[in-house]
């Protein structure tokens, strides 16, 4: 299918979601998905190899995650998404809020730390700039929420309610570019969250449930925008192909539905998977508390004891 225009592709069908789901990959996204399984089952191989243990859960994740980006980037999904806001939107919200959580939940960078080999004294490899990189200033700064919550909220006005979005969907390069933005995105936000995996902030639980709920009412109020707008409001779906039969304000109403729809989903995930982690933490204390009471032999225990015989022994 050829681009013309502002990215739109003539003569595609009326939607259907057997079309949108048939097999069509984009070889960047593809190239890239397949390269982040690789390396990820190579990280599994190696650790299992080693003797060591890796949840089975976390590997479900990450691969689910990634084939998550193939559906909507390697599929008919991704061209029905240059001439429909709607189906663009699906990409959109999956790509940024549902498979960065999914990967993120399949813990790579703790993964990587641990299969990649030390270098040696005062030798870099891989393993030793990867922990430089996160510690640097720059990783300090893009996933403090300060940063993360504003960019997350820009991603959607900045890039849709300016020619910035009409912009990158001119080529297939910019395509490209901005689908790996609305990614990147996702992960950096969602990062300190989720807190799974090693990174500069570790806020406490409760704080990362407030930054969880400072992002997503904005992502509602855009769809609200949308859905209640009387004209179109993006240039590159304000003339679908006649092919598709669809009007393109009502194509748009149901982009805003989406997108007003799906800001409850991450939310949900990530307050389960939340709860889940502070439960294991909870858990977790506990289990130090004890074997620290073991190692003293209940010092505080007969420390108590004693003071209840004195008090007794007093009352005679």
């Amino acid at each position: 299918m050829d681009h013309s225009g502002h990215g739109t592709m003539m003569d595609l069908p009326p939607f259907t979601l057997g079309r949108g789901l048939a097999w069509s990959p984009d070889p960047f996204f593809l190239v890239a998905c397949l390269l982040g399984l690789a390396l990820y089952g190579w990280g599994v191989v190696r650790l299992v190899r080693r003797g060591d243990a890796w949840p089975v859960g976390r590997t479900v994740s990450f691969v689910i995650g990634v084939l998550s980006v193939m559906l909507v980037l390697c599929t008919g999904l991704n061209d029905y998404g240059m001439v429909m806001f709607s189906v663009h939107m699906v990409q959109h919200m999956v790509i940024s809020m549902l498979s960065p959580i999914l990967i993120l939940l399949g813990a790579p960078i703790t993964l990587a730390l641990r299969a990649l080999p030390t270098a040696g004294r005062d030798r870099k490899g891989p393993r030793e700039l990867l922990l430089m990189f996160l510690h640097s200033r720059f990783m300090r700064i893009v996933t403090h929420p300060a940063f993360t919550i504003p960019l997350f909220i820009a991603s959607l006005y900045a890039v849709y309610f300016t020619p910035i979005f009409d912009f990158l969907m001119d080529s297939k390069t910019g395509h490209i570019a901005m689908m790996c933005h609305f990614l990147a995105v996702g992960l950096v936000f969602f990062w300190p969250i989720m807190g799974v995996d090693p990174g500069p902030h570790r806020p406490g639980y409760l704080m990362r449930m407030l930054e969880l709920f400072a992002g997503m009412p904005f992502h509602a109020f855009f769809g609200i925008a949308l859905m209640m707008a009387s004209e179109p409001m993006v240039q590159t779906y304000k003339n679908p192909p006649s092919s598709l039969g669809i009007d393109a304000l009502a194509d748009q109403t149901a982009a805003g539905g989406i997108a007003w729809a799906f800001s409850e989903i991450p939310s949900v995930l990530v307050l389960l998977a939340l709860l889940f982690q502070w439960h294991r933490s909870e858990e977790r204390q506990a289990r130090r508390s004890d074997r620290a009471a073991d190692r003293d032999g209940d010092k505080e225990l007969e420390a108590y004891n004693a003071y209840l015989a004195s008090l007794n022994a007093r009352g005679h």
